[in-house]
């Protein structure tokens, strides 16, 4: 009775005294074969759950950015596909799997919303942040941290290393008359607009763009105030900044700024020539002259403000702030001349009268035949 097993004769047996039995098992026994199956089919169940959960975490959630360091910039050049890209992060190393980023790229259709630009990448990123980062566009800008420059070309130069335009593209925007006169420049006047500074540009700006964000920054630089002494001095903005690229190329001391900037400014006032030695430097293009001699000052130029009277035609330099506004805010003196101290500590002293200026001169001069001669001993 506790078998569970009963015997039934099938409706084909027709003799009675035959023995075809069967046997069928009972409802219990039923049930447990079917609990047992419906525990097997739940324990497969929870396998299958068990291993696309274990996919979704791989392919989404996984961290998947293996950079060296904390962070590194990705740079997506325009006109970019998706195979480049991915060609980009394969080439640096910069993904553990390559597969699990493309199958969730193309879920999240980035393929078609590739932008250009400079991402910054964060070690153990996964691929939904980096898809993310990718499709929205949210780049990192670049820090441009402009200096002094002594010429456009060594500008192009900076800007093409920095950014994605070249530094031919560059130049070429810097020289282009036509595109400099739509913002009252020409090639001999576009450096004024580069006033050093630290700027946040797109990696990816065109050079253009970029001349047109520079040109807003020179133009926020000249408020209200700056405007209204350079009016007062009979001066406009860029012949400023002419005038302070050649007091900061005279002197490395920020004080003495407003004091040069008064002497150049009664020299013009007097309709003196400049004769600034900087000036003559730059005409030459060989910034590794230490000393101007009688031979550089016939150099044919218009920057030669020896041969010429006033301004020389645009900046010799991209002049800083301080010196812009020792231009603006120049002492009021009877100064016409200065030279260098005879102590060598880069500083001037300075003199109303040539003759004055001549024993000034004198003074330096020998002062540096010593020191020469004293090198020359040693």
């Amino acid at each position: 009775m506790g078998v569970g097993i009963t015997f039934v004769k099938p409706a084909f047996c027709k003799n009675p005294k035959s023995n075809c039995l069967l046997f069928t098992e009972n409802r219990p026994s039923m049930i447990i074969r079917f609990k047992r199956f419906l525990r097997i089919l739940f324990i497969f169940l929870l396998m299958i759950l068990v291993f696309m959960a274990y996919q979704g975490w791989r392919y989404i959630l996984a961290p998947n950015v293996n950079i060296k360091g904390a962070k590194a910039y990705l740079y997506i050049p325009t006109g970019a596909n998706f195979n480049d890209v991915c060609n980009i992060l394969d080439s640096a190393g910069y993904l553990r799997s390559m597969k699990t980023f493309k199958w969730l790229a193309r879920q999240k259709d980035y393929p078609r919303h590739v932008k250009a630009g400079r991402y910054k990448l964060t070690q153990g990123m996964n691929n939904r942040e980096l898809i993310n980062l990718l499709r929205s566009g949210r780049q990192e800008p670049v820090s441009l941290i402009l200096r002094k420059f002594r010429t456009l070309p060594q500008i192009a130069a900076y800007l093409g290393k920095n950014l994605e335009p070249d530094s031919a593209q560059f130049m070429h925007v810097l020289t282009d008359p036509g595109l400099l006169s739509q913002f009252h420049l020409s090639p001999q006047t576009a450096m004024s607009v580069f006033i050093p500074n630290t700027y946040y540009v797109f990696w990816n700006v065109a050079a253009d763009e970029l001349l047109k964000r520079m040109y807003r920054e020179f133009d926020t630089f000249w408020d209200s105030t700056r405007m209204a002494k350079a009016r007062s001095l009979h001066l406009t903005p860029i012949e400023v900044i002419t005038l302070a690229s050649i007091v900061e190329e005279e002197s490395n001391a920020e004080e003495e700024y407003p004091v040069i900037a008064g002497v150049y400014i009664n020299r013009l006032r007097k309709g003196m020539p400049l004769q600034a030695d900087p000036t003559v430097r730059y005409a030459i293009q060989d910034f590794q002259i230490k000393r101007i001699l009688l031979k550089h000052l016939s150099y044919p130029s218009p920057y030669n403000t020896y041969l010429h009277r006033g301004l020389p035609p645009g900046p010799i330099c991209t002049p800083s702030a301080a010196a812009i506004d020792g231009v603006l805010n120049y002492t009021q003196h009877n100064f016409l001349y200065f030279c260098a101290k005879p102590d060598f500590s880069g500083r001037h002293v300075f003199a109303q009268t040539l003759s004055q200026h001549n024993i000034n001169a004198r003074a330096y001069q020998q002062a540096l035949r010593n020191w020469l001669k004293k090198q020359k001993n040693n």
